[in-house]
């Protein structure tokens, strides 16, 4: 009974070493939504469509694969309003908005499409325009779904919209090169060591039970 109960003791630690050394990460693939304070990237709290911005303001849209709004990534560049809108002069009745659109990078494409040059674009729309019509000014042909969600901008991506992308996580690998010998598939060295001392703590109790027998 007690060596049974040693053998079941161990083979419940295989799974645990088994799946220790990669995890799987759940990403969704579409086109995020900010806005510029300064100089700086700042997630909407809104959608394109219920946004309405003043004359003046930036906002900008990044294509990629993030888990949620925490570790999305941001519009790349550093152009401003004075920048993007340079060429276009104030208009009574209307207000100016620019725009910075970032395609992603190939990582983040779909199979068998690539990103294009990430662009900047100055929308000259009526007032009480939204972020959504300030868009579809400069970068036709936009692409929603049912929900309303923005799937493509200048026609990219081809296909596809807020789909979920899971990637694999490995381990991350021992500090010293030389403690252990690994293809990055299996468990880190601190977690096995961590696992046999559980192992040792078992064995000893069960060899504590055998005395008491």
């Amino acid at each position: 009974m007690i060596r049974r109960a040693a053998l079941l003791f161990l083979a419940a630690l295989l799974p645990l070493l088994a799946g220790a050394g990669q995890a799987q990460a759940v990403g969704y693939r579409y086109w995020s939504f900010w806005e510029q304070d300064g100089t700086a990237w700042t997630y909407a709290t809104q959608g394109p469509s219920l946004a309405r911005p003043s004359d003046g303001d930036v906002h900008g849209f990044r294509f990629s694969v993030s888990e949620d709004s925490g570790d999305a990534a941001k519009p790349r560049g550093t152009a401003d309003f004075g920048t993007i809108c340079a060429g276009t002069p104030a208009k009574d009745g209307t207000k100016r908005v620019a725009l910075v659109i970032d395609f992603g990078t190939p990582a983040d494409a779909p199979s068998g499409e690539t990103p294009p040059a990430g662009r900047t674009a100055c929308a000259q729309v009526a007032e009480d325009a939204s972020t959504a019509e300030a868009l579809a000014a400069v970068a036709k042909p936009l692409r929603y779904d049912s929900n309303a969600l923005l799937c493509a901008i200048s026609g990219y991506p081809e296909k596809g919209c807020g789909e979920q992308v899971a990637a694999e996580r490995s381990a991350p690998a021992p500090a010293e090169p030389d403690q252990a010998e690994s293809d990055g598939s299996g468990p880190s060295l601190g977690l096995v060591a961590g696992l046999a001392v559980v192992v040792l703590l078992g064995a000893a109790a069960i060899w504590q039970a055998r005395r008491r027998v």
